[in-house]
């Protein structure tokens, strides 16, 4: 062939495959992913987290500041306040220094020698203490001061103000979007008689916002409708996004879920409105116990008395059981159908997270790796570490709770498609997350009316899943009276311990008004049976070598899949569901700290812990429901 002909040859093929890609413009995409934008990876990470910057962190011996916890959340190895090295065996994929607003930032004070607080009264006592190693004294002199007499730091706002900046600064130079978010917040610490009604808040926005308008302190109000109508003011004055979670019901002496407002009105439409609107998360697990459940609420569920603190709160009063219905997540649940049966809204209609609150700048959740609750407990510090008093210390002996009763807990997953800041805070407002007790099991939800068993099998499950129903966090809609569906997958933690079993806890409002609970098993491991009831009344056995100690992950599964239709459903009644998910027993961080350093477990602790997760809830509201 010569070279004219070639050549011709050559541009007929050129103008053929021209011919074929202009042809090409009547397939929208080739790639079948160009249009996907539901979320689809899992982002863990611990949403409540205390540094140096936290009067009760930095008074009582903590030393590291957010930038070391940032460093320690992303995989570094610090030198924790006591001396130890310290070091996740996974980093985290994101993390809220969540610092008390109340005088933020004194310790630094104290440390840098700030001339201004060097002014005060105040300020010269606490650091003259400190500086002669009488911590302990300088915290309960501070503490003293702002019972009695209001916020100590009152003539020095401006430099708070300065330390709020250096921590959002700090949150700036920490976040790396794709890779690690840091999400900019704080807690404002209502305590009326010394009962817990904190919240986590939590912005979307970065520095240039949230510099805007100084955090709202117990000193302004112990009020949450307060807290509220400043959130509102912040998002009117700056154009962000926040939220609020609050935590540690379990604490709150009956006062978390009350029937009441803190004015002792009755809730209106209006209270549950805006509750929901500015909380739609609870923090159900952390160091201070689980409050997912109680054995008292829930005698039916062989599962409920995890973790358990219902002794009393930080201040004198001991607990009754009265309180125990205002204060735990499932009752809240179910009180909130009745609710919104009254009211026509739902005041508690949440999705559920955990998180650490840990005070010592370390955000460790496993049991191995426990830094407990504050430095002066970190495990270098052997002597009484586990009979400390946490909470109740001006109280009868009935009322503490000590040291061991601590949970190595716990942890935020978050679906989303990206780990960005307004990513995963979008995640967190749409309650698209799970609580886990400090286990990195992956857990997926979804419900609808017309899912079958044979949706397990397809590989695009997530995307049917959302084409085809809600995720956790999300409303049913069943308008043809079909029995809502399920679809639920979970996975082991891949450094972790077997599953268990897959639970589905069922709450709801019968015809009488009144609420109602069931608890079924979907899914079980080592071919146990689960029974006509709904339930498998066989334990899974357990592994634990208490000498080691260790486990071996010789029972138990390290996944389920599993399709579940309520075979008890009424359409004419309110409903919510969410998945629990249990591991096979392991060694408790008190049977680890035990056999490391030689000391007695207490008689009444436990040596082994099933760890879990929980999903946030899905609801079904009957379309003819109102209120009445």
């Amino acid at each position: 062939m010569n070279i004219s002909n070639l050549l011709t040859t050559t541009a007929l093929c050129v103008l053929t495959l021209v011919a074929e890609y202009a042809s090409a413009d009547e397939i929208s995409n080739y790639s079948p992913y160009v249009e996907d934008s539901y979320p689809n990876q899992v982002y863990f990470g611990d949403t409540h987290l205390h540094t140096s910057y936290s009067s009760d962190a930095g008074m009582i011996a903590n030393t590291l500041g957010p930038a070391e916890a940032y460093r320690f959340a992303q995989g570094e190895v610090v030198t924790s306040s006591t001396g130890l090295k310290a070091r996740l065996q996974r980093p985290l994929d994101l993390l809220v220094i969540a610092d008390h607003a109340e005088s933020l930032g004194l310790a630094p004070m104290i440390a840098e020698s700030n001339v201004r607080l060097l002014q005060t009264e105040i300020g010269t006592q606490l650091s003259e203490l400190v500086k002669a190693g009488k911590n302990t004294e300088a915290y309960e002199l501070w503490s003293r001061t702002r019972m009695e007499k209001g916020d100590p730091l009152v003539d020095l706002q401006d430099v708070v103000k300065s330390f709020w900046e250096r921590q959002t600064t700090i949150a700036e130079q920490f976040n790396d979007p794709g890779q690690f978010t840091a999400l900019i917040g704080f807690e404002w610490t209502s305590m009326p008689n010394g009962n817990n009604l904190h919240r986590v808040v939590i912005f979307r926005d970065d520095k240039q916002r949230a510099d805007q308008q100084l955090p709202i302190t117990l000193y302004d109000t112990s009020d949450p409708e307060d807290l509220w109508a400043w959130m509102a003011d912040y998002e009117r004055r700056t154009g962000g996004q926040i939220l609020a979670i609050p935590h540690n019901g379990n604490l709150s002496n009956g006062l978390m879920f009350n029937a009441v407002t803190m004015a002792s009105k009755p809730l209106s439409r209006h209270y549950a409105e805006t509750r929901a609107r500015w909380e739609p998360l609870y923090e159900v697990t952390q160091i201070k116990g689980d409050g997912e459940a109680h054995p008292l609420l829930s005698p039916t569920d062989e599962f409920a008395d995890f973790e358990t603190w219902d002794k009393g709160s930080f201040g004198t009063q001991p607990k009754t059981n009265d309180m125990l219905p205002r204060e735990y997540a499932r009752e809240a649940l179910k009180s909130g159908l009745a609710w919104e049966q009254k009211l026509g809204v739902n005041p508690f209609k949440f999705g559920m997270i955990g998180s650490t609150d840990s005070h010592t700048s370390l955000a460790a959740t496993t049991e191995n790796n426990f830094f407990g609750k504050v430095s002066l407990l970190e495990p270098k510090v052997r002597t009484k570490r586990m009979q400390l008093a946490i909470t109740g210390r001006m109280g009868a002996p009935e009322v503490k709770n000590l040291a061991w009763q601590t949970s190595a807990s716990g942890l935020a997953a978050v679906w989303a498609r990206e780990n960005t800041r307004e990513a995963l805070w979008d995640a967190l407002a749409r309650r698209e997350v799970y609580a886990t007790t400090g286990t990195r099991i992956r857990l997926r939800l979804f419900a609808g009316g017309h899912f079958s068993a044979d949706d397990l099998s397809r590989p695009g499950l997530a995307k049917y899943g959302y084409q085809n129903g809600v995720p956790m966090g999300g409303d049913l809609n069943l308008d043809d009276g079909a029995a809502p569906t399920f679809l639920i997958q979970a996975l082991r933690d891949p450094d972790g311990a077997n599953l268990d079993r897959v639970q589905v806890i069922k709450g709801w409002l019968d015809s009488d008004g009144n609420t109602q609970e069931k608890i079924y098993d979907v899914a079980v491991s080592d071919g146990r049976k689960i029974g006509d009831d709904g339930r498998c009344r066989t334990p899974v056995g357990n592994s634990v070598d208490t000498s080691t100690p260790s486990y071996r992950n010789s029972i138990g599964a390290p996944q389920f899949q599993t399709f579940w239709i309520d075979p008890d459903f009424n359409p004419s009644q309110r409903a919510f569901y969410y998945v629990r998910v249990l591991e096979i027993p392991t060694p408790r961080w008190t049977l680890y700290d035990s056999r490391k350093f030689g000391t007695e477990i207490p008689a009444e602790a436990v040596a082994t812990i099933q760890e879990r997760a929980y999903s946030s809830p899905v609801w079904f509201t009957p379309q003819t429901a109102g209120a009445r």
